[in-house]
């Protein structure tokens, strides 16, 4: 980066949230962890929501950071939040796995929040600085921005896939939508196939020319390309190489039975993450005796997620009823068959559990990234456990030696698991090791620099 240049921020939450006895602390996350140290480092600055409705907080720093708040009501939160963001472009945007919802209600809101972001990000940032933005819910503030701001660069970054023309195109606002985010300097998603639908759609909505790397919008030129995000590898390894970690894990396998092989799903609670088929595939191996309650156990920690929204009500309800039928069916007095936590586990616990598993299933319906598999390999310095990951995670591009499945294929889960109970140690190992490395080389500190040295150019 040039001297002297700096970088704000602009997410739809702080990097900070308040705490119980009511002072400031840096809230857990990869991106917090990854954009902190690079922000302090130029003295920039973090637009954001607070998290609370209706309060409006003034700017402050925190740890040499200009924190700037953004308020919203709790109409904002309704509409803009889970309405217009989590009901229409979240399925959206995840290959319609649920029908989005298209409300003229919501989409006002969504573009005066937008504004709300773009004027914060207007008043913080000074003539030749970076602007970050980041996902789904600030689509349109490129383009106002750009309006306000321009001497500024600015940089968006969507964490979630975009979706394909034939589902793009149901959007009623899909051409605001395509122009709000031409209004950045360069456009970033998870993977190629991601940034070649925004590119095509630029192009066939959007007013722009060009190619799928470079656009045109008028004379101004918008670089668009894909930039895999990651995870903070070494803090991951460090916490499982702790002597209390192993110790945990150790007592982890003790509880649920020394002997018998773990099978790990760790999720947050959408539909998205494939839990319908991934039960099924576990309760089809229990009916064959492919498994064992005596010889393994499924543990399936849920994290809470949207729990005010109709679609996630169900769906808690759906894999609740599915996990008491199938431990009515198979559990026997020592012996669950399928061990389900719903609830947030602490850093610290996760590695443990990572570390625990004799097979990480990771099996998205559709997912941009997701680092949870990311999460296991770093967790295991000891090249133990097997990752069976689903093809439709951008995950899936980097981490090939990982056994690969189709999460809708029921019988080919169920092969994938089979399989990956029964590799051989060697090769086991082997897989582990290679995988370590790529997700090593490229770590979620190297994520930021590549995005940030693009959009300094």
């Amino acid at each position: 980066m040039r001297r002297g240049r700096r970088i704000v921020i602009v997410a739809n939450r702080l990097p900070v949230q308040r705490s119980r006895t009511g002072t400031w602390e840096v809230s857990p996350g990869g991106l917090v962890t990854a954009l902190l140290p690079v922000i302090r480092e130029r003295r920039g600055a973090w637009v954001g929501w607070s998290g609370s409705s209706d309060q409006s907080v003034r700017p402050f720093a925190h740890e040499r950071l200009v924190m700037r708040p953004v308020t919203l009501s709790d109409s904002d939160i309704r509409d803009y939040y889970h309405g217009f963001s989590n009901r229409t472009l979240w399925p959206l945007y995840h290959d319609a796995i649920r029908t989005p919802e298209f409300h003229r209600h919501w989409w006002r809101a969504y573009v005066e929040v937008n504004r709300r972001f773009a004027r914060a990000a207007a008043r913080v940032a000074k003539p030749g600085d970076l602007v970050w933005i980041h996902d789904f819910h600030l689509q349109l503030v490129p383009a106002i921005l750009r309006e306000l701001r321009p001497d500024v660069k600015i940089g968006f970054f969507l964490h979630i896939p975009f979706p394909p023309e034939e589902l793009f195109a149901w959007l009623p606002w899909r051409t605001q939508i395509l122009q709000g985010l031409l209004g950045a300097d360069l456009v970033g998603m998870q993977i190629q196939a991601d940034a070649r639908n925004f590119s095509r759609l630029a192009r066939d909505y959007g007013g722009a020319e060009g190619t799928d790397t470079e656009l045109l919008v008028g004379r101004r030129k918008v670089r668009v390309g894909s930039f895999p995000i990651s995870i903070d590898f070494d803090e991951f390894n460090q916490i499982a190489e702790k002597p209390e970690t192993i110790a945990r894990a150790r007592e982890i396998r003790r509880q649920v039975g020394a002997t018998r092989k773990i099978i790990l799903c760790v999720d947050r609670l959408d539909y998205t993450k494939g839990f319908d088929a991934r039960l099924r595939a576990y309760e089809t191996m229990l009916e064959s005796r492919d498994v064992t309650v005596k010889k393994h156990v499924l543990m399936q920690v849920a994290v809470p997620s949207r729990e005010t929204v109709p679609d996630y009500a169900q769906l808690r309800e759906q894999v609740e009823q599915t996990v008491g039928r199938i431990n009515g069916e198979f559990s026997e007095p020592e012996n669950i068959a399928v061990n389900y936590f719903r609830r947030h586990l602490a850093r610290e616990e996760l590695v443990a559990y990572y570390r625990a598993a004799d097979v990480m299933l990771v099996t998205p319906l559709r997912d941009g990234m997701n680092l949870v598999c990311k999460e296991f390999v770093a967790s295991r310095p000891d090249l133990g456990g097997v990752l069976v990951l689903s093809e439709f995670a951008g995950a899936a591009r980097e981490l090939r030696r990982s056994l690969l499945v189709n999460p809708r294929d029921v019988d080919g889960l169920v092969q994938a698991v089979k399989d990956a109970l029964t590799l051989p140690h060697q090769d086991a190992r082997q897989r582990m090791a290679i995988l370590r490395m790529v997700v090593r080389r490229h770590d979620v500190h190297q994520w930021a620099k590549e995005f940030i040295e693009v959009l300094d150019r």
